[in-house]
């Protein structure tokens, strides 16, 4: 007899396996074989993870399977979206809420590919991974309230998630808080440069760093998220920081380059949607 899942994911990627151990996790997953993972070509650290969390991986859904599918995610690349959606929309229930994390790929696209069925696109990141991500979501016209009220569900099980009405706002929360990570982890290797430049050993310079900007936004989380007031706390008139911070607040500084790089990832993103 083939087990018939309520939940497929489609890609087994860092961001699909960072949702999957989310939702086994908050307790989501209530019976074994509920879910199941659509990977071609799964990764040998996706077999692992899969064998511990007791999921199946499979290379593609056959149509028994789809027919009791209350929810499909996607978490493939955009450009394969329209190959995916393709057999995908062939086999799945009318019903069946798809919801795509594709950066990029718009409601409007999602639904000339997959038709007339509950469509949700999101934009999570990469600290899902641990249960502190953050994640915002748009819903199409065809997601009631039961559907909206899964989609927060299982996207909140990793983090924050909220909802927005405007879809363009996703290209921005993609630019800002989907490849925003990356832009934390620049400036801990920046830091740890700069800090093996002034004498410091490679390793505990490396160390500093890092324990440096985690400490930093524990501390903004605790404090309220209110990082001017924080910063003007650390920054003492005609000290040390106020030096640094000449620097980095001055012309062409720190937040003039995160304004065009972030502008940059939207315009980006933006592309992606088109290109998909």
């Amino acid at each position: 007899m083939v087990r018939k899942p309520r939940l497929a994911l489609i890609g087994a990627g860092h961001m699909g396996l960072a949702l999957a151990k989310s939702w086994i996790k908050q307790g989501l997953i209530s019976k074994q074989g509920w879910l199941v993972i659509v990977d071609p070509n799964p990764s040998e650290a996706a077999q692992k993870l899969a064998e511990q969390l007791k999921i199946v991986i499979i290379p593609e859904l056959e149509s028994e399977q789809a027919s009791l599918l209350e929810t499909l995610v996607l978490a493939v690349k955009p450009k394969l979206i329209p190959e995916v959606g393709q057999t995908l929309a062939r086999i799945l229930p009318k019903t069946t809420l798809i919801i795509s994390v594709a950066a990029g790929v718009t409601l409007n696209r999602l639904n000339e590919v997959f038709g007339s069925r509950p469509l949700v696109r999101a934009m999570p990141n990469m600290p899902a991974a641990i249960g502190r991500g953050a994640t915002v979501f748009v819903t199409g016209p065809g997601a009631d309230k039961a559907a909206r009220a899964q989609a927060h569900a299982l996207l909140s099980a990793s983090g924050m998630a909220e909802e927005v009405v405007e879809e363009k706002t996703l290209d921005a929360v993609t630019a800002v808080s989907g490849s925003g990570p990356a832009y934390v982890f620049l400036l801990a290797e920046a830091l740890a440069v700069a800090g093996v430049a002034e004498g410091l050993d490679p390793e505990l310079a490396k160390k500093l760093a890092c324990e440096t900007v985690a400490g930093a936004g524990e501390l903004l989380r605790q404090r309220g998220c209110d990082p001017a007031i924080l910063r003007a706390e650390v920054t003492s008139p005609g000290g040390t920081t106020a030096a640094a911070m000449d620097v980095l607040m001055g012309s062409g500084g720190f937040a003039e380059m995160m304004r065009r790089a972030v502008n940059s990832a939207a315009r980006r993103s933006s592309q992606l949607g088109s290109q998909s």
